[in-house]
């Protein structure tokens, strides 16, 4: 059951910068050093322009007349300035990749735990696809940003001023040009910035929205196929594909209108600079050696601004990804358990619903007004159409959801005054959904139970009727499943995630559709084993066919949110109600 309502946050471009310096923050000091080596490095190589106008100024008017002494003077302290400025910026460089690694590591440590901490309900409203999007893509995209662009901004900022404090000692009446191209280079950026970075937080959503398709896509496989869907999902892909290169298309259009825009602004100051600087020339105000060093700082002054301009594109880039990222960070965890809540231990297994009624949103009632008693060591079996609510009871017993009014009780403990993980611990669960990960037989088998030995593994397994497959394999017991388990039957998952159930010492077992992949025989066969080894245990079991029910301690017949009637397979058929008729429709 999928829930309507949405997780999505509203857009906070100061919330995600002030999220991001936390994570900048956390290495502090080696920040402070990156700072003060780009300071350094900076300062080194503004000296430059200054050494290269004395130089300049060694030579005077006529053949032959230059003073090398001070040419070559100079022209060595420049270039001892530019390799020392080169040299502190590797040091920056490498200092920065350093400092990116360690938060993309962080970072993606904490929206892989966010994820595990998340509701259900979360999954149930977002793709795969985008969730590992967020989890790849977009903490990249911050990651090189944080690596490169960073180091960019901040030697902006100190070469520009830097450069405009060196100008402004060369000649103030000179700098007076920059008081026009410095405000339209500001007001055309700001503008442009604007425009485009709804363009890139599209862009990082279109992508999200694609990946999730593939995901789904390509999971989906056999059934596509079978439905000889290739050409329909063909377009469908190329509708998702065309929206997301759009979206990267228009983004990346209209953030390459910053840069020229900006460097048209800064050519004609350059040529401002020319024209006046000549007629102070002229003037005797001004020596050609400091209009040359005026030349070379202005050029520093605009081209940081250029820069600046042209790395906007990848801020705003890095801007909504990170609003992807710590939009999923800023979701609201599954409530912790508090001091007050207590651990179920020994649990005997009684389950008590009183007046429970749940909505997944507020336009639709799943559950209405539930009760009912369930004895210690009983086999449950829960039937009813689909959509009438069997499943979400489950999700409820297990806490997965709160009740939205009623309680749910264990061993007459209410089950939101009990700790969670004493709780779920409490149950062993085998869903229609099989989960096999990456690893050996045995590794899926113990999954649940820590230091479980061999020999309950293969005894478990062995009453879920899959030890003889598990045998008969080239490695046993330690052959390793590839992901999802593709290198075995679907049946086979299942009777693996049976066994697993088995291996746990819980008192309480739910079976959601849990043998719908295996034959009527083995199931029976299961349903015999699983009775023996859940003997004094409560189970429930959701099933759609009837027959293998059919010796249940209690079966309960649940239609929109109500059971509607409850007894044993003999007493609802001859009650001749909603029961007998479902059993007819399946044996008729």
């Amino acid at each position: 059951m999928r829930r309507s309502q949405k997780f999505e946050k509203p857009q906070n471009r100061k919330g995600t910068l002030i999220q991001l310096g936390g994570y900048l923050m956390r290495y502090k000091w080696q920040l402070f050093v990156a700072i003060a080596l780009t300071i350094g490095s900076n300062l080194l190589a503004l000296v430059g322009p200054l050494l290269s106008g004395y130089a300049i100024d060694a030579i005077e008017l006529g053949m032959g007349k230059v003073n090398f002494n001070q040419v070559f003077y100079y022209a060595f302290w420049m270039a001892v300035f530019y390799l020392a400025s080169a040299g502190l910026t590797y040091v920056l460089e490498v200092l920065m990749i350093r400092i990116s690694r360690q938060v993309t590591y962080a970072m993606r440590k904490d929206v892989f735990n966010k994820l595990l901490d998340l509701p259900v309900g979360y999954f149930d409203v977002h793709q795969t696809g985008d969730v590992i999007s967020r989890i790849t893509y977009d903490i990249d995209t911050v990651n090189s940003s944080i690596s490169s662009d960073l180091i960019q901004v901040s030697s902006t900022l100190i070469t520009v001023l830097g450069s405009f404090f060196m100008m402004f000692a060369i000649s103030p009446p000179l700098v007076l040009i920059f008081a026009v191209t410095v405000p339209a280079s500001i007001l055309v950026s700001r503008y442009l910035v604007k425009k485009t970075r709804p363009l890139f937080r599209r862009r990082s959503r279109k992508l999200g929205e694609l990946n999730g398709f593939v995901e789904e896509m390509v999971s989906g496989q056999k059934t596509l196929k079978m439905y000889d869907q290739e050409e329909n999902t063909i377009s469908n892909f190329n509708i998702r594909n065309k929206a997301a290169v759009d979206a990267y298309y228009h983004a990346e259009y209209y953030g390459s209108m910053i840069y020229p825009t900006i460097n048209l602004i800064n050519n004609a100051t350059l040529a401002g600079i020319s024209v006046f600087g000549a007629l102070l020339y002229l003037a005797g105000s001004m020596s050609i050696g400091q209009i040359s060093s005026f030349v070379l700082y202005s050029r520093k002054f605009s081209g940081p601004i250029n820069e600046m301009a042209n790395i906007m594109n990848d801020l705003q880039s890095s801007l909504a990804a990170a609003e992807r990222v710590f939009a999923l960070l800023n979701e609201l965890s599954e409530a912790k358990d508090t001091e007050r809540m207590a651990n179920l231990e020994n649990v005997n297994g009684d389950i008590g619903l009183e007046n429970v009624q749940f909505s997944y949103d507020a336009n639709q009632v799943i559950i209405k007004d539930l009760s009912l008693q369930v004895e210690a060591g009983k086999l449950i079996a829960i039937v009813g159409p689909t959509g009438a609510g069997k499943t979400t009871i489950i999700n409820l017993l297990m806490r997965f959801y709160d009740v939205g009014a009623g309680n749910i009780y264990v061993d007459g403990n209410e089950v939101k005054e009990v700790t969670r993980e004493s709780l779920r611990k409490s149950f062993a669960m085998v869903l229609q959904d099989t989960w096999i990960f990456h690893g050996s037989i045995y590794e899926n088998l113990a999954y649940g139970k820590e230091n479980a030995t061999m020999e309950e593994v293969v005894q478990a397994a062995k009453a879920a009727r899959i030890h003889t497959f598990i045998e008969h394999l080239p490695d046993g017991y330690e052959t390793i499943l590839s992901d999802e388990g593709t290198n075995i039957s679907k049946g086979q998952k299942q009777l693996l995630t049976i066994a697993r159930a088995m291996l746990l010492d819980a008192k309480m077992l739910i079976l959601d559709e849990a043998t719908s992949n295996v034959d009527t025989r083995t199931e029976k066969k299961i349903q015999e084993a699983m009775r023996y080894l859940m003997k004094d245990k409560t189970c429930f079991v959701i099933a759609h066919r009837l027959s293998t029910i059919q010796n249940a301690d209690l079966i309960l017949v649940v239609e929109q949110g109500n059971v509607v009637e409850q007894g044993t397979h003999e007493e609802l058929m001859a009650k001749g109600g909603s029961y007998w008729q479902m059993y007819q429709s399946q044996f008729e």
